[in-house]
């Protein structure tokens, strides 16, 4: 294998610590020891993982305002209520106004800084895969279109200015992209037709790693309310997406319903 490949995780909706991607990180080395007949020591220094923490970029907004809502009269289910200043408020916050690109763009920079570490460590033409949840499949695919449409200046100057240049963090060699329990097609409703997916594969990918076979693999759990098919959208998703699997997530208090989503 002439070079690693270079692996990003983006988690989903809520506050996240870092680590949170440790056991996916072990199975997968584990798996990939074994399709590839080598010990797990070789599969280690073949697949080189980075975390996108990017509820960080978010949480003191969040806190700031919990503590401006507490004094103001009798409040019931409060822990409740925290539970969704944490998430719901993840989404809402994300979505660009027109006059004012705060979180989206304090978001995106830590996902640009995040990829410019894993260029570093992987090398700069590492073939890309990103794993991304929930909201995290949003905030990859909203940071990947911009950054395929650079000369249109999509991105903001202060996300432009940490990526370093190279094929990878220039979306070069993005070639594998999972998205798991993914509200995309909610947020489509904000387009006319159900909206573009992101450019997928670039067109350089040939250039860099000719006869790599990209995959945008899209996995939904039937009992999931916030995740859905993609490929029905329009025909760019369902030239884009190469396939959309149903899969039962999640333990067995959660797997059979909407709670299914954190698995």
């Amino acid at each position: 294998m002439s070079h690693p490949i270079a692996i990003a995780f983006i988690h989903g909706i809520g506050r996240t610590e870092p680590g949170y991607s440790a056991a996916i990180q072990r199975a997968l080395t584990r798996r990939f020891a074994r399709l590839v007949g080598r010990e797990s020591p070789d599969a280690a220094r073949e697949l080189v993982f980075e975390e996108v923490n990017w509820s960080a970029a978010l949480q003191l907004r969040e806190d700031r305002l919990w503590r401006r809502l507490l004094p103001d009269g009798p409040m019931r289910y409060k822990r409740l209520r925290r539970f969704l200043v944490d998430f719901a408020a993840d989404a809402v916050a994300y979505q660009p106004a027109p006059s004012d690109r705060t979180a989206y763009d304090a978001v995106h920079r830590e996902v640009a800084g995040r990829l410019a570490r894993l260029a570093e460590r992987a090398g700069p033409k590492a073939p890309l895969c990103v794993i991304a949840h929930s909201l995290g499949t949003v905030i990859a695919s909203n940071y990947l279109y911009d950054l395929m449409k650079q000369e249109r200046s999509f991105m903001c100057p202060s996300v432009r200015a940490i990526i370093n240049g190279t094929p990878m963090e220039r979306g070069e060699t993005f070639s594998l992209f999972y998205t798991l329990g993914s509200p995309i097609a909610l947020w489509s409703l904000r387009f006319p037709r159900f909206g573009e997916p992101v450019r997928f594969p670039s067109s350089a990918l040939a250039h860099h790693h000719p006869g790599l076979i990209p995959a945008w693999i899209n996995v939904y759990d039937p009992d999931d309310v916030i995740g859905y098919p993609l490929q029905a959208l329009n025909s760019s998703y369902r030239a884009a997406v190469t396939e959309d699997i149903p899969e039962y997530a999640g333990t067995i208090f959660t797997s059979w319903n909407p709670h299914s989503q954190v698995g």
